[in-house]
């Protein structure tokens, strides 16, 4: 058997190269190549999406908003332009799950600090109470970076259609009060094309994990 192997050396090596390269290409071929979803209203479940949108099937992009940011600067659609972004909505007096979701977006934030194609936009669910100074103290007090990172008040009602209807990421609150809401732990993933790509849990160490490598995935592959 030695002298079979020592004889047939050359032969059997390079048999040997020859399937593990054929293995492996095959094994690349039958892979299932990483995608994201595109999200519409029709997708999600419908306690987190308005119901005049809620048949929308395809075709589905964020809305043109208008709001303030902890700087007094007007923000817009077009300060996100081309950029893909992780949305979210929270309150400043928040002592629950805004706090963990405000940590993990700072993870975000290191992640992608020295990206520019990657932003953040947090929109307040009691612009009432938040006001631009205590945005402000907020941002101060979190770390949030101005350039990378705008937390956002305005109209409620503004800022209610913009959760239910573009970002499909918010409850309805109590009916008492119009254009209330109960804030949800969803980190909405959107492209530069204003497409939803994922949704996330804010509170979740391992959902920051993989919206971050989804972030990085889209960097690599989103169409401009």
């Amino acid at each position: 058997m030695f002298v079979f192997i020592k004889k047939y050396r050359i032969l059997i090596g390079t048999f040997l190269i020859f399937s593990i390269i054929t293995i492996t290409l095959f094994y690349n071929v039958l892979k299932p190549s990483k995608t994201l979803p595109i999200y519409n209203p029709a997708d999600v479940n419908p306690e987190l999406v308005d119901s005049t949108v809620q048949y929308i099937a395809r075709e589905h992009k964020i809305a043109n908003f208008s709001f303030i940011n902890q700087n007094g600067k007007t923000i817009t659609q077009k300060d996100y332009e081309g950029k893909i972004y992780v949305a979210d909505f929270f309150f400043t007096t928040c002592g629950t799950i805004c706090p963990i979701m405000t940590t993990n977006m700072i993870e975000i934030q290191k992640a992608f600090l020295h990206n520019p194609k990657v932003m953040l936009l947090s929109h307040s669910v009691t612009p009432d109470i938040d006001s631009v100074f205590v945005l402000k103290n907020y941002a101060a007090e979190k770390g949030v970076v101005d350039s990378k990172w705008n937390l956002v008040t305005g109209d409620k009602k503004e800022i209610y259609s913009m959760a239910r209807k573009s970002y499909l990421a918010v409850k309805l609150g109590k009916p008492s009060e119009l254009y209330d809401m109960v804030h949800t732990e969803n980190f909405v993933l959107v492209d530069s094309q204003k497409h939803i790509r994922g949704f996330y849990d804010g509170t979740k160490k391992e959902e920051i994990k993989k919206l971050i490598d989804d972030i990085n995935w889209l960097c690599e592959n989103d169409k401009k």
